[in-house]
């Protein structure tokens, strides 16, 4: 039979127990002690914890403040505390910290509460917001033993104390949403309710909350798009767990628990967004930006466009963008329709092996077998054998199978399209529309590809002769001019049948008569023309007199910029579309502004326009009206080049000016009639859609003004009746006078 203890005995077992406590917490506390003076390990530093690192995506943003997309390897873009619903808030803190605005980083309280659910088999997770948000700031490795593991928890520990020492609970509770992930490359709240519901953290409501916090658990588990029902199940049991902590009624609660999920997914890329063409032109210019200008970081490295979290301001317009890329959408199924229909019954391919040899070798395909140290025949055997793949249609993309080959001929039969349209009074470029599909045509059309533009440039002779003195009611014989001096006798030949007669400088311009703008071209010389053209912003136009028929090549963005002259009164403006760049704490780290140059008269650029729009009232763009119902002050001029391989138009009003070219890949590829093929019918109808949206748009607030004349009067006559007249005036004077 065992003794009782003696009161010395208990006494001593007592002090004992103290003694074993006290030295198990003083050598806790030095343990502890330890591992913040980074004796198991390095801790993040006081300037970690005040500046923590997390790959933030660059935001490209449009002129009215809207995004246009992101560059990222993690979709994450950062909002503050009163940009994120109170739901938001409410649920996380419910379900994972309901003691979070209590403690101070770590609830000791809830710790040995887990740890005893845990004893007893009921697994529960007892890291606070705060030490959460420590483990996402700074990622602990993977494949840890299990000291390791406890060292880690306890760094945990630490960083969460620091953290609370270091900011408010909002700004803990921000930096946690910003940080957190909610997988389908969705980092951060503001990613989330983008990519699942296509809305903005502020307007996020109580089930689309409960659904993303719910998430937090398992993304994988609880994802709204792989297990809908599940993710609809946890959902409502953040929606009771808030009513458990009275942050929500149980009546709103019953109100809302058998609500659908109402996803509005998106899935996040790096092309996701509008004007990916665009985008891809704008991050490769701010590199160079970059490089040319040393623009480094605090601390000498370089930036990071898809880590750095840059806020990008850009003059595109969202609207504006989105009607572009509808209109295109719009028509070229139409028109890709008409393409294959005018080849039936003939082989677009005959004659072609080379440019389908060129084809071949250009594929993503060919250089992938090239790379892989394939022979020749060897690639030529894999393009000939049929295999799965996915191709662009206008109805979307199909999976197929087909041979390779047979895929490079069909995409050389597809048209392709491209449009630019610019503010001429600041050269601020509005929409960018580089292609019909980045995700399958990579390739800018708009400033990287340059085409022949055919007809659209013979406005630059004609603005020469106009400075000249020629009026635009001036007449000329309709037929075939040569002009010798610049090597072989140069006669163009014109486009279908020639109007008969004389004809004046304003009709040969609207029905783009080829006979008249070579007359001009042999009166005012190429040098004058290429000088004009260089002035206007297109490069490489080489003086000869050919160029009066645009058989040189120009990008859409440069002919854009040119064209603005004739709009802006005469004031070249180079097209700008990046306005300047921040960095994530509001450090403009790059500005700029247009830089107008002045080069013609008003006088001329005001008679061009009345000319351009005369083209449009009664020439090859007249179809704008009658056709489409398109009636306001617009100048243009159509373009088609030889065996109508390229159809383009440009339009000027005065506080837009559009480009837009439509063609296939090869130039070898192109319509059989000019009819069909010529710019009136592959490029104004683009325009047509493009402009009507914006019309009907009034905050846009294109309004329907016309072009204004100068002050100072206009010498030019241009009123062919008052032209008319006033040359009678001068044959009877010049009989009286003898001549």
């Amino acid at each position: 039979m065992n003794k009782p203890l003696s009161a010395q005995d208990t006494r001593r077992y007592s002090l004992m127990i103290w003694k074993l406590l006290v030295g198990g917490i003083a050598l806790f506390a030095i343990f502890i002690s330890m591992i913040g003076f980074g004796l198991f390990g390095a801790l993040p530093s006081f300037r970690d914890i005040e500046h923590p690192k997390s790959n933030q995506a660059s935001e490209i943003i449009a002129e009215d403040g809207r995004p246009i997309g992101t560059y990222f390897v993690q979709n994450r873009s950062n909002v503050t505390y009163k940009d994120i619903s109170e739901n938001v808030i409410n649920g996380l803190i419910a379900t994972e910290d309901t003691r979070f605005k209590d403690h101070s980083g770590i609830d000791f309280k809830r710790t040995f509460s887990i740890i005893g659910y845990n004893l007893i088999g009921k697994k529960q997770g007892a890291s606070t917001i705060t030490q959460q948000l420590a483990k996402n700031l700074f990622p602990r490795e993977s494949n840890l033993n299990f000291f390791s593991l406890v060292l880690t928890k306890f760094k945990e520990w630490i960083v969460a104390v620091k953290l609370e020492r270091n900011y408010t609970k909002e700004e803990i509770i921000t930096m946690y949403l910003n940080t957190v992930d909610f997988g389908n490359q969705a980092y951060g709240i503001k990613s989330a309710a983008r990519v699942y519901f296509n809305t903005t953290p502020d307007k996020l409501t109580l089930t689309q909350a409960a659904t993303l916090v719910g998430m937090q658990k398992g993304i994988t588990m609880y994802s709204p798009t792989r297990h809908p029902e599940r993710s609809r199940d946890r959902r409502n049991t953040v929606m009771a767990m808030m009513v458990k902590s009275d942050l929500l009624t149980q009546q709103e609660f019953e109100e809302q628990k058998d609500k659908p999920l109402n996803l509005h997914f998106n899935a996040a890329t790096v092309n996701d967004g509008i004007a990916p063409y665009f985008r891809t032109v704008l991050k490769n210019d701010i590199k160079t930006i970059f490089q040319e200008q040393s623009i480094l970081k605090p601390d000498g490295t370089p930036y990071d466009l898809d880590r750095d979290g840059l806020k990008i301001y850009t003059t595109l317009n969202y609207d504006m963008q989105v009607y572009a890329e509808e209109a295109q959408k719009e028509y070229m199924k139409i028109l890709q329709a008409q393409f294959i229909a005018s080849w039936k019954g003939r082989n677009p391919f005959k004659d072609k092996a080379l440019q389908i040899e060129q084809g071949i070798k250009r594929s993503d395909r060919y250089k992938s077998l090239k790379l892989e140290g394939k022979s020749d025949e060897e690639i030529t055997q894999d393009f000939n054998t049929k295999t799965e793949m996915t191709i662009f249609t206008w109805k979307g993309n199909i999976d197929t199978v087909m041979k390779p080959i047979d895929s490079v001929r069909y995409y050389k039969m597809l048209l392709r399209n491209a449009m630019m349209t610019m503010d001429p009074t600041n050269g601020h470029v509005k929409a960018w529309v580089g292609g019909i599909n980045y995700e399958h045509f990579k390739y800018d059309q708009v400033k990287m590809g340059t085409r022949q533009v055919g007809s659209t440039a013979k406005p630059f002779t004609y603005a020469v002769a106009i400075e000249n003195g020629y009026s635009p009611c001036y007449t000329v014989p309709n037929v075939p001019v040569t002009i010798e001096g610049y090597g072989d006798p140069w006669t163009p030949r014109n486009s279908g049948k020639p109007l008969e007669g004389s004809i004046t400088l304003q009709k040969a311009l609207a029905y783009s008569q080829n006979y008249v703008t070579a007359y001009l071209m042999k009166q005012v010389g190429p040098v004058a023309v290429s000088t004009l053209a260089t002035k206007m912003g297109i490069p490489n136009v080489p003086a000869f007199p050919s160029i009066c028929l645009g058989t040189f090549d120009s990008s859409i963005y440069n002919m854009v910029g040119a064209y603005g002259a004739f709009a802006n009164k005469g004031t070249y403006t180079k097209p700008i579309y990046l306005l300047r760049i921040e960095d994530k704490n509001g450090v403009v780290l790059f500005s700029q502004k247009e830089i107008p140059k002045p080069i013609m008269s008003e006088e001329v650029a005001y008679v061009m326009t009345r000319m351009l729009k005369g083209v449009v009232a009664n020439g090859t763009g007249s179809r704008l009206s009658y056709k489409y119902g398109v009636n306001a002050p617009i100048g243009a001029k159509t373009g088609t080049t030889q065996n109508n391989s390229d159809g383009w138009f440009m339009a000027i009003t005065p506080q837009l000016v559009t480009g837009i070219w439509t063609g296939c890949e090869d130039r070898a590829f192109h319509f059989i009639s000019t009819n069909q093929g010529e710019g009136a019918n592959t490029a104004l109808p683009i325009f047509a859609g493009f402009i009507k949206r914006v019309y009907a748009n009034p905050a846009l607030k294109i309004g329907r003004a016309d072009f204004e004349a100068p002050k100072s009067g206009v010498s030019i006559t241009y009123d062919c009746n008052q032209y008319q007249q006033q040359e009678e005036g001068t044959t009877e004077l010049d009989k009286k006078l003898g001549f």
